[in-house]
């Protein structure tokens, strides 16, 4: 697009140089350059929207290849391929499986809305308590659509598919930022070469972000087209505002930490309006959106109360009431007064927001997301550090701090480097830029001054503000200060959680890709060396093509190697688990064990669980935490005690949980903290003391009479033990 350009005389109009005059049709003896530019645009267009389909494409089909080729997934038992999807993963795609195989559409989703099976013995709400509309839409349009291959290829394939939306709203996001498609390449380039650390779809398929972040980055395209500069018609705003919200929506509702990601735009919302970089009502109609959204998807969700007393929620609420109180954002309030009430206002809008979420806790009587505030409070060393809760949370690598192997490995796929230094020029003249706005006399004020030598301007006289390198960015190019803003945020969250740097990378490769064909400084290089604008155009499209070659030379002995790698999903264990239970026990039976492990159970057997992964709501957290004394320094009466009051039949016991070293974090360990025992081979500290009794799940093994009474072994192979409760 950028190419497509023509320079202009001073001002915006037509130079009075007549060397530079452009002929006239006639002079020229054509028809007309305006034409042959015309032509020359739509061609980069359409050229560009193809590479965007490529890219797009090419990586939804690396990964499924990649996928196919590590798991030979066509080719294994279907008992395999369920099996593969571990944990949570396992859960989520057993409501795809239940709306398939049910007997019409609407039983399917009525078993969903009364599901006995998940929390067994308790009836629970899963289209409340869960996002798994993705599976309901999914199982209708297999059903509907007739779809000859199997249900978990179609699950599959349509996972990847999104995903290949997802490259190309990264490829049009850095396409509108830096004016070519050429930078779309190369962030699906750096996208697909640091895919490790930007996407985890090829490993845990049905996971809810593999869902919700295609729209989410669909998103954020649409919203800096709605953020860029310039007056854009009626229609064009509601067909951008009908996107966002229907993106917006979409995302929410596939993920449960989209209250996370509100928090974080809307605080972006808010800086954009303090600082008077985006106009008032642009920030109040995206408020508006995620309002709307939150809204939209508690209903879908049956009064899902935890979204009403969300920070995201409450932030927005917040937004508006700080944004009536404090009017239009005054431009010249001078660099203290502007810097001070900036300040202010921020902190009002955070206490705000805090004071309206505990309100709304208090009327709606929520307390299901306490754990979370555990998890943030111990994280930091605060609170209590034995917590069961956020022991189980800290304990996980996803929710530790982003490692230092992180940036190793995206340097070494050459995006990190272009990416720190692009981001980090945004944020200098952005603030470069706002002290600048904060200083800038007002025009009626310069007006009513007398000239410097002493005589009066007249009312005819205009006073020209001279508009700096960096106030531009304010005045021509707001949507990037948009996305500086955001995506620092977006940084700090994926730096204190590991596993949110899925939403800090894409931006990452955006950024990194702007980094090589920004426009304004290739202009600055143009205007230092007094090199003409063809010369530059050529310069930065092949500054592009060497790192695209770069990059191109550095991968593809690596994406051949994988390709080239095949291997076999192999758990013998776990399948003979499953087709025993399968073969052996009643449906109507109950099993109870390791969350992980009884997300498999009820995918691959359809038969009643206890507890399982899905750590959202307190009921559940209480209920596992009595369940899990089965790892715990417990006597056989108490444990069947506990495991009767929740009609639990079976119990599956795992050596790789039981007799698991000792780390402080392993199950035991946790179990121990929580009854205030001291571990195994640990230390005795304050509000600990040892036990003399066994562990339970060591000890029942040895069928010793004490046990036999209540629990009867029915299986058992190298990884698992399985005891009737009797």
């Amino acid at each position: 697009m950028s190419d497509a350009r023509r320079r202009k005389g001073k001002g915006g109009g037509r130079s009075t140089d007549p060397r530079s005059r452009s002929k006239t049709p006639t002079e020229s003896g054509s028809d007309g350059g305006a034409p042959d530019v015309v032509t020359s645009i739509f061609s980069n267009v359409v050229l560009g929207v193809i590479m965007m389909c490529v890219c797009g494409y090419a990586h939804a089909w690396l990964m499924y290849t990649l996928h196919e080729n590590r798991m030979w997934f066509t080719n294994i038992k279907e008992v395999e391929r369920e099996i593969s999807f571990r944990t949570e993963s396992g859960l989520y795609y057993s409501y795809y499986k239940q709306m398939v195989n049910a007997p019409s559409i609407s039983q399917g989703i009525y078993d969903l809305i009364h599901d006995k099976v998940t929390e067994h013995p308790s009836v629970i709400n899963i289209l409340e308590r869960m996002n798994v509309y993705q599976e309901v839409v999914l199982a209708i349009m297999y059903r509907v659509l007739g779809v000859k291959m199997l249900p978990i290829l179609f699950y599959i394939i349509c996972t990847f598919a999104l995903h290949a939306l997802l490259v190309a709203a990264l490829f049009t996001s850095a396409w509108i930022l830096s004016g070519t498609w050429l930078a779309g390449v190369l962030t699906s380039g750096f996208y697909v070469v640091n895919r490790i650390d930007t996407t985890r779809v090829g490993y845990t398929i049905p996971l809810r972000e593999s869902f919700s972040l295609p729209f989410l980055w669909v998103q954020v395209t649409a919203i800096t087209i709605y953020f860029q500069a310039g007056a854009i018609s009626k229609l064009k705003e509601k067909v951008l505002l009908a996107v966002i919200l229907t993106f917006t929506f979409l995302f929410a509702l596939c993920w449960q930490f989209n209250q996370f990601v509100f928090l974080l735009q809307v605080s972006t919302l808010f800086g954009v309006w303090i600082l008077g970089i985006i106009p008032a009502y642009k920030v109040r109609n995206m408020l508006h959106v995620v309002m709307a959204t939150m809204l939209l998807v508690c209903l879908f969700q049956f009064i899902n109360k935890m979204i009403l007393v969300s920070l995201g929620m409450s932030l927005v609420l917040a937004s508006y009431a700080v944004m009536y109180i404090k009017g239009e954002v005054e431009r010249s309030a001078g660099v203290i007064k502007g810097i001070v009430t900036t300040v202010v206002y921020s902190v009002l809008v955070l206490l705000l927001a805090g004071v309206i979420t505990t309100l709304l806790k208090l009327l709606l009587q929520v307390d299901a997301d306490d754990h979370i505030f555990k998890f943030l409070s111990g994280k930091f060393g605060y609170g209590n550090q034995r917590d069961f809760d956020s022991r189980l949370y800290l304990c996980l690598g996803a929710f530790n701090f982003l490692t230092g192997d992180t940036y190793e490995r995206l340097t070494s796929g050459l995006v990190f480097p272009p990416y720190a230094l692009c981001h980090a020029a945004m944020l200098i003249i952005l603030v470069v830029a706002v002290i600048q706005n904060f200083s800038k006399p007002n025009e009626s004020k310069m007006a009513a001054e007398p000239a410097a030598n002493g005589k009066s301007q007249s009312a005819g006289d205009k006073v020209k503000v001279t508009e700096t390198p960096a106030s531009h960015i304010l005045s021509n190019r707001p949507e990037v200060a948009y996305i500086a803003i955001q995506t620092l945020l977006f940084g700090l969250l994926a730096m204190s959680t590991l596993r949110m740097k899925y939403l800090w990378t894409p931006y990452m490769c955006v950024l990194g890709s702007v980094a090589f064909v920004d426009n304004t400084m290739w202009k600055a290089v143009m205007k230092k060396f007094k090199l003409k604008e063809f010369s530059v155009q050529m310069m930065r499209n092949s500054a592009l093509i060497v790192v695209m070659a770069v990059l191109f030379a550095r991968e593809w002995p690596t994406v051949q190697g994988e390709l080239g790698d095949l291997r076999e999903f192999y758990d013998p264990d776990t399948v003979e688990l499953m087709e025993w239970i399968n073969k052996d026990i009643p449906r109507t039976s109950s099993f109870t064990g390791s969350m992980q492990l009884l997300a498999g159970v009820k995918l691959c057997t359809e038969r009643p669980i206890t507890n399982h992964p899905h750590y959202e709501h307190k009921g559940l957290r209480i209920k596992t935490k009595e369940l899990y004394q089965i790892y715990g320094k417990r006597e056989p009466a108490d444990v069947h005690a506990i495991l009767k009051k929740h009609k639990s039949n079976y119990i599956i016991l795992e050596d790789s949980i039981c007799r698991a070293a000792s780390t402080g974090c392993r199950v035991p360990d946790l179990i121990d903290f929580d009854n205030g025992q001291v571990p195994d081979n640990g230390n005795k500290e304050d509000g600990l003391e040892y036990s003399n009794t066994p562990r339970f799940c060591e000890q029942i093994r040895h069928d010793q009479p004490n046990f036999t009474k209540y629990f009867k072994k029915v299986f058992e192979n190298k990884t698992f033990r399985v005891h009737q409760v009797l």
